[in-house]
């Protein structure tokens, strides 16, 4: 049955374990990273080949209050996924979906994408999430832990996050969930939202207006372009 993540920003209190324990499932080495400059407690400062989620920290002031907005950012294994369109143009099944849960999935194969291919994938996903393994050329993101899934298990950021902010299962009963706790925090945040949430799997509810965000917490206008011919 198809699956989705609910993420409640509202519950998110930046403490990375979500980010640390993909990190762990998939064996990733740690990054280096330089904060200096950068001037955020955002780290690393983007995602990349190594790190399939990251905390986003977008920090404003508002009525002379700092107010911190959380993001755990991830593929948001679209339900109709550009990125596999752009992919399927250059190498069949590089990206494939899962016929139970609906992950899009990037296998060994997009390392036969050329660079311009590549491009087109970066060009057409509406949240900029595929990145590429110059080593293998291995083209990586989230894979929704679809080995854990496929057993029973829940994905190990929604497995180790304290506080309820992650949660997974049958897409209907998380979109249930969704627009149940958006009724709740409304009441204290009137601006609370959920992001793209009829077109993709990992719905976020967020609680501030769309841009106090990062620029690719929701769909922008790429999904306008279309998608490429295969």
């Amino acid at each position: 049955m198809s699956k989705t993540f609910f993420i409640d920003t509202s519950r998110c209190t930046a403490c990375r374990g979500c980010q640390v324990a993909c990190k762990e499932w998939q064996d990733f080495p740690a990054n280096y990273t330089k904060q200096l400059g950068w001037g955020s407690h955002q780290n690393p400062p983007d995602l990349n080949h190594f790190n399939y989620k990251i905390v986003r920290f977008s920090e404003h002031k508002i009525k002379n209050r700092v107010i911190w907005n959380f993001f755990p950012d991830q593929c948001r294994h679209c339900t109709e996924p550009p990125c596999k369109a752009a992919a399927d143009a250059h190498v069949k099944e590089a990206v494939v979906i899962h016929p139970d849960s609906g992950a899009v999935i990037f296998t060994s194969r997009t390392k036969k994408i050329s660079k311009d291919g590549f491009t087109m994938m970066r060009e057409y996903c509406p949240y900029e999430v595929p990145r590429r393994n110059e080593t293998t050329g291995v083209i990586n993101k989230c894979d929704m832990c679809f080995e854990r899934v496929e057993t029973g298990l829940l994905p190990m950021c929604v497995k180790t996050c304290p506080t309820g902010a992650m949660n997974f299962g049958d897409r209907q009963k998380m979109l249930v969930m969704a627009n149940a706790r958006l009724s709740v925090v409304r009441s204290e945040f009137p601006d609370a939202s959920l992001l793209d949430e009829d077109s993709v799997r990992v719905v976020y509810l967020i609680t501030h207006k769309r841009t106090l965000y990062h620029k690719t917490a929701s769909a922008t206008d790429v999904r306008q372009k279309g998608t490429p011919t295969a």
